[in-house]
């Protein structure tokens, strides 16, 4: 295996993406980083990449959907990201990566990071943003606006990922966990930083969904009840709360249909293991440990 190190103390090379670029797609490699403040905008497509920092590690860069590009256009939601990884597998330790943009009533979507790999595992990640600070493909197959997809991998065929994110914590606002990929976060602390949403999730009713086991869903500084756990980003998203505990943030509601759609709410699937949210959406013992053995 192929092993790298970045950092200012003469490792092998002083940023991230010039660690990436030296790797070639087949060769399986792990990149160390030293600890620091890394102001970049990250773009890998590697089959096998391991990337682990070493103390406090920090990717941070500021694109946002609402800049206008030199084409008189603006960015959008998918070239906002500060990290872009695709490929076969990606182990990712010890590492935060934040989009500091700024509030999504502002700036629009600010996407920290944006994962498009067939198996990722995150351990001990921190992620920041707004508003969707972290997507997970694959994209829905069809657009609701002109040109809402552009970024890397749009045009792509799209196929089922599967991501397992454990430890750790994910701060943001609106629809801030989003995307079509199968998804466990296991003892994640989710973080809510503005009125809005925690998952946005896209796949299908024979997928999996986003699940969430023994996560703390923390009140980072909102009004009680002005955040919902779940809304549908396309009409069957899935999402599994299981073990979890909850700020006084939460909606007891839990669950909100996406504004305009109300009639494809009972497509999407919202499932809770307490009676918080009401007995509607409460899913059995044995029906949790058999979602969870899917994984």
């Amino acid at each position: 295996m192929l092993t790298l190190t970045v950092g200012r103390n003469g490792e092998d090379y002083y940023t991230i993406q010039e660690a990436i670029e030296a790797v070639p797609y087949n060769e399986k490699a792990e990149i160390i980083i030293s600890e620091g403040l890394y102001r970049e905008k990250l773009f890998s497509d590697k089959k096998e990449l391991c990337i682990r920092g070493m103390g406090k590690v920090t990717i941070s860069y500021s694109d946002r959907a609402k800049e206008i590009m030199p084409d008189g256009l603006k960015r959008g939601t998918f070239r906002s990201y500060t990290a872009f990884f695709s490929g076969e597998r990606l182990k990712m330790e010890n590492i935060r990566i934040e989009n500091t943009a700024g509030l999504g009533k502002d700036v629009g979507q600010a996407l920290a990071l944006y994962l498009d790999v067939d198996y990722a595992e995150l351990e001990d990640v921190e992620l920041y943003g707004h508003q969707d600070t972290l997507f997970l493909a694959p994209l829905p197959e069809k657009e609701r606006e002109k040109r809402g997809f552009y970024g890397p991998r749009c045009f792509a065929k799209r196929k089922l990922n599967k991501v397992l994110y454990q430890g750790g914590e994910i701060t943001g606002g609106v629809d801030f966990i989003f995307g079509g990929a199968d998804a466990l976060f296991k003892d994640v602390k989710i973080i809510s930083n503005e009125p809005g949403y925690v998952a946005a999730p896209s796949g299908h009713k024979q997928d999996i969904g986003f699940v969430f086991k023994d996560c703390a869903f923390i009140n980072g500084g909102v009004e009680k009840e002005s955040v919902y756990l779940m809304r549908p980003w396309r009409a069957e998203g899935k999402s599994a709360f299981i073990n979890c505990t909850y700020s006084d943030h939460i909606n007891p509601k839990g669950f909100i249909a996406w504004t305009g759609l109300e009639d494809e709410e009972d497509k999407a699937s919202f499932a809770v293991d307490t009676d918080l949210f009401g007995d509607k959406h409460r899913i059995t013992k044995e029906k949790a440990e058999e979602l969870l053995k899917r994984f």
